[in-house]
């Protein structure tokens, strides 16, 4: 019987806790670690030569959104092509669970249009066999799994089980409350990590399927600290919030007592909305910490593109008028696209300064028309031939050939098309300046690189590369920090701030959660779309070349970007995970 099931031999590791990289072989051994040094090659079942490679530990994603895909892409997909090995699900207080028989479709609507995962892919991939989180987290342990999950409990699905729908806004009333606690707490007790929620008023950028804010977006404060209090009475967990104000996350913590997850970027978040001045978001976070709130930043460090037909965009929400003929199936979209008094209603918005920019955000925020505005988004492909004409072109450039306003000759070009024609903002090469701002919040106390919104936005974005971006682009290429600075950042960081026991690092009686990778070959491949969701429905994927191998729990996922079939991850259950 061989003493290791695995040996990786040879290799340079980077074990994530900052230790000066070392050469050494490893040991596996019933999915953990068991032996570092100088192993014996003879006592091993499979021996992987990693002579000339990184081995690091596998990459901790808090930021993602795959409570729906991972029930038929079991290796999260984007994530797990790129070195991932563990991911939080249930981010911005989104999720489906709890949430009555009756009120699935509408659960599913709401993801549709806030996270614009596709509809049909959802209702054909989804099993639907629980109702409770409990339930919920026991359908998670049954199904296969290529990566480590860890799942909030969102408010948007336990306001909705609750309280209903119908009076966004209203104050929970003290039964109400009492059991959204008691859910909570069992949820809590049984592995949930904690709450996540979005917060982000009247004007939000992510609305419900009907155009409506969230019910979370309005609901009262007070409410969301008594929520909070709950993780005090258990000891444990922690929050994650979008769009929560500094005085709000503080509050947060000291009724918690637990960390906040905030978000921070040097010009925009994951939606390309322009962010506060990052030198105030650090040294807020600096200021908080002193006074006792433990408050982490999920830091936006991909570069943020788009690439986007009319038939599904919802990012322009920032717009009333964009916002309303976005909503609707593409004959519904068509028709608004095409009436003449809301065509007047687009231009005057843009003509005053104040159309949307990709995303979320209006140009009068930014001071004037935006890279990422209507007028300078480029026609990147059409399905039509005879449109051929206006690819490559940006949409001022169209209507400069056409006499047309740029509202009309985007709009004249998308309906003319039945709503194919794909658009793409404009590349944005990062200057010296940002690039050294870059380098600066990278290197923040309290920044954690991420915020990828795997499973999110699947035809719009493919941030779930971030991990790879990071290592290849800021580390290789802009020298931001060295390689154990940068491992400690991408796995052990985020697995101690999401409280993590076991995992996030490469030492003895750790889980074998690991990559290997040829750094000087690391490489990110071109966005391509692929036709892999359930109901035939697409997305947009990037793939990535020298990764040699990916482990999760001591079983290899992924040799040489090429996926095993191996689904050894697990459901982690905060407090014993």
């Amino acid at each position: 019987m061989p003493e290791f099931d695995t040996v990786i031999k040879g290799g340079t590791v980077i074990d994530g806790l900052r230790t000066p990289r070392f050469k050494a072989d490893i040991g596996i051994k019933d999915g953990r670690i068991a032996s570092i040094g100088a192993v014996n090659t003879s006592d091993a079942a499979r021996v992987l030569d990693a002579g000339g490679l990184i081995v690091a530990p596998g990459f901790v994603d808090l930021h993602t959104h795959y409570d729906s895909q991972v029930f038929w892409d079991p290796w999260c997909s984007i994530s797990g092509w790129h070195g991932v090995t563990s991911v939080v699900i249930g981010n911005c207080g989104f999720g489906f669970a709890p949430v009555k028989p009756k009120d699935q479709d509408r659960a599913m609507l709401t993801m549709a249009r806030n996270e614009a995962v596709p509809l049909a892919t959802m209702q054909e991939g989804m099993p639907w066999d629980w109702e409770t989180y409990p339930e919920f987290l026991q359908s998670l342990e049954r199904t296969p799994k290529g990566v480590n999950l860890l799942s909030y409990l969102g408010l948007n699905p336990l306001l909705v089980y609750v309280m209903g729908i119908e009076e966004k806004g209203r104050a929970a009333t003290d039964e109400e409350m009492d059991r959204m606690c008691q859910i909570l707490e069992e949820a809590m007790e049984i592995g949930c990590c904690g709450f996540s929620t979005q917060l982000s008023g009247e004007g939000s950028v992510q609305r419900d399927y009907d155009g409506t804010p969230m019910i979370t977006d309005v609901m009262p404060h007070d409410d969301v600290i008594k929520l909070a209090r709950v993780l005090k009475k258990v000891g444990r967990g922690f929050i994650q919030g979008a769009g929560v104000s500094r005085e709000l996350t503080e509050a947060l913590c000291q009724a918690s007592g637990r960390p906040v997850m905030s978000s921070l970027g040097v010009t925009t978040d994951q939606h390309g909305q322009p962010m506060d001045n990052y030198k105030e978001q650090m040294q807020w976070l600096e200021d908080t910490n002193q006074r006792g709130n433990r408050v982490f930043a999920q830091l936006i460090t991909a570069e943020v593109g788009f690439e986007f037909t009319l038939e599904d965009w919802n990012l322009f929400d920032s717009s009333p008028h964009w916002r309303d003929i976005t909503l609707g199936d593409v004959p519904t979209r068509i028709a608004k696209m095409s009436d003449p008094e809301r065509r007047a209603a687009l231009r005057e918005e843009f003509d005053a300064g104040k159309g949307p920019i990709a995303g979320g955000g209006t140009e009068e925020r930014v001071g004037g028309v935006n890279v990422w505005g209507v007028a300078s988004m480029i026609v990147e492909s059409v399905e039509k031939d005879d449109l051929r004409d206006c690819e490559g072109l940006t949409i001022a450039e169209v209507g400069e050939r056409t006499g047309k306003h740029p509202i009309d000759a985007m709009l004249d070009l998308a309906v003319a098309d039945d709503l194919q024609t794909t658009f793409v903002t404009p590349p944005r090469e990062r200057s010296e300046g940002e690039m050294e701002a870059i380098k600066e919040v990278c290197n923040s106390s309290f920044a954690l690189p991420g915020v990828s919104d795997g499973g999110a936005h699947t035809k719009f974005i493919t941030l779930g590369a971030y991990t790879t971006e990071y290592l290849t682009k800021l580390v290789r290429d802009e020298g931001v920090m060295d390689l154990e600075q940068a491992h400690w950042r991408l796995s052990a960081y985020p697995a101690l701030a999401a409280g993590f026991l076991d995992r996030g690092w490469i030492r003895e009686g750790a889980p074998a959660d690991i990559v290997v990778y040829d750094y000087e070959n690391l490489a990110l491949q071109p966005q391509e779309k692929a036709f892999d969701f359930p109901a035939n429905e697409w997305r947009r994927v990037r793939k990535a070349t020298g990764y040699r191998w990916t482990l999760v729990n001591g079983e290899v996922t992924f040799e040489e970007g090429e996926c095993t079939g191996a689904t050894p991850g697990k459901v982690l259950r905060h407090g014993s995970a």
